[in-house]
């Protein structure tokens, strides 16, 4: 995917996230006649955004007690935001949730100062306790008041909205940052929050890169294995599993499974936005083929030798360009043959193998003479 439509889609989803509810620190009665009541009449009556923002403060320093100071913080917070100073929103977010702690605007409009920021901390622990906040509403009970009970719907939706918006928010911030740990951290956020999430599908090849990039592969493995069991429409972590579990020698079943699995996505995927028509049926081959490839040479370790010539090939016409990939994929096709007592397709896979060179060159000539002296003795 290219990073222009990556940038395009990251603008369209932000131009979608959920709008605040009503104001939930309501000024109240005003007396103009105390300096407190004077300076809050003439914030309400200064145009100037910045001039408001320097009352608004003046205001918080010389009355931290006063009734309206929850307005006043929740005046300041949009402002900042709308400002562009993400720290001041943040600060003043936490002072409302200090005198509310269920104030899901004031946690949600400190997550949007900590994307606005592009910090991967401050992403995930906002958007960890503005998820929390929101499930706490959609938990809350349905009052019996109809008034009430309406609001209470609107709440709802909002709060479902909101927890939504959480998981994009570790999704996009997984796609910006360049920091591998960071992005490996909200991936695992994401899984933590909701592994069923529309975002994960998304986030998941991010994630199990992102610890490759760290030679973490265990923990790529782990969170793979886990992206798995919810959604298997990733090619790329099918094949990086499989090949991990090949490797490993470990869970036979699974790699000729998720080889399997490969096939059957790339015989009918279409290419992903951004990605040309050749390249993806390039990908398409070379995929194909390797799964072909593990499947077949884990189903001859298996001796399961009818699968695994049907497999192996299968996969030798899709490996032309890799030289690697086709003498391991011909090397494993001669030993099928051969154990299947069928000599001369054994002779020339081996044959094949034998003129690349690769680490089943050596033995795969040595098979070659074998077949020959074992053909002029009758055998």
């Amino acid at each position: 995917m290219k990073l222009s439509i990556i940038t395009l889609t990251l603008g369209i989803i932000s131009a979608m996230a959920p709008v605040a509810m009503a104001q939930r620190h309501p000024l109240g009665t005003v007396n103009a006649e105390t300096p407190e009541g004077a300076l809050l009449q003439q914030i309400g009556q200064t145009e100037d955004e910045g001039k408001k923002l320097g009352m608004l403060e003046q205001f918080a320093a010389q009355h931290p007690k006063h009734d309206a100071i929850g307005w006043v913080y929740e005046q300041m917070q949009a402002g900042y935001l709308k400002a562009g100073q993400p720290d001041k929103a943040i600060d003043a977010g936490e002072k409302l949730l200090a005198i509310d702690a269920d104030d899901l605007d004031a946690a949600h409009n400190n997550l949007k100062a900590a994307e606005a920021k592009k910090d991967p901390d401050q992403v995930l622990k906002w958007s960890a306790k503005t998820s929390e906040l929101a499930r706490k509403m959609v938990a809350s009970p349905k009052p019996a008041d109809a008034d009430a009970a309406e609001d209470w719907n609107r709440r709802q939706d909002f709060a479902k909205q909101v927890d939504t918006y959480t998981e994009y928010s570790l999704y996009a911030a997984a796609l910006q940052t360049t920091d591998a740990g960071k992005r490996a951290q909200l991936g695992e956020g994401l899984m933590a929050r909701n592994p069923k999430s529309q975002y994960m599908r998304l986030v998941g090849d991010v994630t199990v890169n992102a610890y490759r990039q760290l030679n973490q592969n265990d923990k790529a493995l782990a969170f793979g294995e886990k992206a798995l069991e919810v959604d298997q429409s990733s090619e790329d972590i099918l094949a990086f599993e499989a090949n991990q579990y090949l490797e490993k020698k470990r869970d036979p079943d699974k790699v000729v499974a998720y080889s399997a699995k490969i096939v059957e996505l790339m015989a009918s995927k279409p290419a992903p936005q951004g990605v040309s028509e050749a390249d993806w049926a390039k990908k398409k081959s070379t995929m194909s083929g390797l799964a072909h490839f593990m499947g077949g040479s884990t189903l001859y370790n298996q001796k399961k030798l009818a699968a695994a010539d049907k497999e192996l090939r299968a996969g030798i016409p899709l490996v032309e360009g890799n030289d690697p990939l086709k003498a391991a994929t011909l090397f494993y096709a001669g030993l099928t043959a051969y154990d299947l007592k069928n000599i001369p397709d054994a002779l020339k896979f081996n044959q094949q193998c034998a003129a690349i060179k690769s680490q089943f060159q050596a033995q795969a000539a040595k098979n070659v003479n074998v077949m020959k002296q074992q053909a002029a003795a009758g055998k």
